[in-house]
This record gives C-alpha cells, structure tokens and sequence, in this order.
C-alpha cells in the first residue's frame, strides 16, 4: 500500500468512505463524518460566490454532527461559527465544538414538551441569532439544495468503485444524503432502488411526532431537502433494534459505526441477504465513539431495557405507514410523493406535509 495524496485541509479527507464488504452482495460506505460533504461544499461555494466576507458569521441549528463539520471547516476558512443546539446534545461533542472555537447556544428544556419539539425551538432563536450579527450565512442543510447536490461525488466513487449498483440503504434526517446521492446514481442505473431508514415518532414518512431515542436519523419537522419520491421502501428501526445491530457490525465486521448506521446496516442486510443477485450498498454515517458509554456499554444497554428481548430477525411489513407496528416494520413506499402516500392510507397529507413532496 502506497500513500498517493497529500491533503491542503484535514477536511478535505473526510469527503471519501470507505468500501468495506460485508457480505457477498453487500458493501457498507464508512465515513468518519459524512455531514463534512455538504458542510464543505456548501460553505466553500459559499465563499466562492461572495455569500462568506471576512467578517460574516456562520450560523446553523444542529444537535448533531453537521454542526461540527461547520466547526471543522470553520477552522480552515478563519470564520465564527455559531451553533443553535438543545440540551440533548452530547456532551462530548459540545466539547470538540467548544475547543474548534464555535458557540453552541442551547435552547432550554422546557422547549422540548411544544409542538414541534427542539427543532421549532432551535430554529425560532437561530432566528434571533440572525437578527445579533451583521453579517450571518446560514448552510440551512434542511432546505439548501446544495446539501443533496454535494453527494454527486458520493454517487461517482460508487460507480468508479463497484460499477452496479442496485440498492443503496441508509439513514434518513435532512435528506441530503440518500436523495443526493441515489438522484445522482439513476442518472446512469435508473433502476437503482432506494431503502430509507427512518425511526419512531419521526414525522418524515407518517408516524406523528414524538419522542425519539435513537439519535442521527428522523425529525420532528419535514425538510425541504427530502425527496420522497426517490424512495423504493421505508424502515422504521427501534433504538434497541439499531444498537443490537451497531453492536454486530463491530463484533463481525470490526467497523465501530455509530447508531444510525447501525439501523441502516441492519436493514441493508435483511434486504440484501432477500436479494442475492443485487448488489448492496449500505451508508455508514458516522463511527461510534461518541456512543462508547451508551451503544458499546453492556451495563448502560441492560440498566435501559435494551437486552431484555431477543431482536427481530426481520421487519413487520406494514399497509399504514402511519401506524407503528413493533420495533421494526418495513413499508413499500415505491417512490410516490408524500401527498400520494398518505391519500392512500386515508391520512389528510396536506395536514403535516407542508413542503413534504
């Protein structure tokens, strides 16, 4: 093995994962911080179209690690970066955020039991945040076209790499990711199916707004960046369901990835294993070590009921995608937009779909 690239930016080398093959048919994509795509892409295109002057603050609301690939980039372009956040953060990663220079401002609790939970919280201040500073730019990957267009390259390492691909599986949040990048393969495979992995009480393909333990994947409020229409089948995965798989994929792949694409590894490989001669493609989001006193932590999972039961070994198929229906349940969306979808099951589409397509 030879080293062949030098990097200007420590950036720069999160934009490329890992293929690593799990099964016969089955390869996962491992990033270290896959939200470092649309972070630098957008940021950089940003300052390229004269969005991003000397003095411009960048402001963002994120409990996740989009908000650090902002802090990381915002290290490399001399920029201020403040971060609207909730109390659910974790606390490790507020403090690689705090030592990258950024400002988290956390709403309080309290916002959490309104509708609209944290993310209505935490956009209303970033809206106050905007009105502090002179000069502000918002990536807003919720809504930001850039965020979905910045996987093209993503797409191309797949078709370098592999040549067929059939069927990419991932987490759902943004949007970004599995629209952007399954958008950008059919323009050469078409027929390439797209399984998205979503999570109870997340309002992005029918469940009602909740609260949801598993983190890195689901919503509380539709983002314009999700494309439902790019869909071939939904999964919705437990917190439970998704550590037992993270806990696998480390234990038989030695990959330490964390829970989001544990639920996602887990749905790749039911539907690839049902699939034999169609090569999958899983993304892996993140790796686990902000997890190790959470997923990887046997005392943690027993004290929280998580090893009290067996996991499924495959989902509950479900006709309402509206009605949960166990801890892992599957439904054929067949790429109709969310209007479509929710008329079919009787549901008033437009009530919660605002936006949604």
């Amino acid at each position: 093995m030879s080293i062949q690239t030098a990097f200007e930016e420590a950036t720069e080398t999160y934009q490329v994962p890992r293929l690593i093959r799990l099964a016969p048919n089955l390869y996962g994509a491992c990033f270290t911080l896959m939200k470092m795509i649309p972070a630098r892409y957008i940021l950089r295109r940003a300052e390229a179209q004269g969005l991003l002057g000397p003095d411009t603050v960048i402001v963002e609301t994120t409990s996740g690690t989009f908000g650090l690939a902002l802090a990381m980039q915002g290290v490399h372009m001399n920029r201020r970066v403040v971060l609207v956040s909730d109390p659910v953060i974790d606390e490790r990663l507020y403090r690689r955020l705090v030592d990258l220079g950024a400002v988290v401002d956390r709403v309080p609790a309290a916002a959490g039991a309104v509708p609209g939970g944290y993310q209505a919280a935490r956009l209303a201040r970033l809206a106050e945040v905007k009105s502090e500073h002179e000069s502000t730019f918002c990536p807003e990957q919720y809504s930001n076209p850039d965020n979905p267009r910045s996987y093209a390259t993503v797409a191309e390492l797949f078709l370098e790499c592999l040549g067929q691909v059939d069927c990419v599986v991932g987490p759902v949040g943004s949007g970004g990711s599995m629209c952007g990048t399954v958008s950008n393969l059919r323009t050469v495979l078409p027929e390439c199916r797209a399984i998205g992995v979503d999570t109870h009480s997340s309002v992005l393909f029918g469940h009602a707004d909740g609260h949801r333990e598993l983190r890195g994947l689901g919503m509380s409020l539709m983002p314009a960046n999700l494309d439902h229409r790019v869909f071939d089948q939904v999964h919705w995965c437990s917190a439970t369901a998704a550590y037992a798989a993270t806990r696998q994929l480390h234990q038989q792949h030695a990959l330490f990835m964390g829970p989001s694409g544990g639920a996602a590894y887990l749905a790749a490989r039911w539907w690839a294993a049902a699939n034999p001669s169609a090569l999958t493609v899983v993304m892996l989001p993140d790796e686990g070590y902000r997890y190790q006193d959470t997923v990887y932590d046997d005392s943690w999972l027993r004290s929280a009921g998580h090893l009290d039961a067996p996991a499924a070994a495959e989902p509950v198929r479900v006709q309402d995608p509206t009605r949960p229906a166990g801890s892992w349940t599957t439904f054929d969306w067949n790429r109709r937009s969310y209007a479509e979808v929710m008329a079919a099951a009787g549901q008033d589409g437009a009530r919660s779909a605002q936006g949604a397509r």
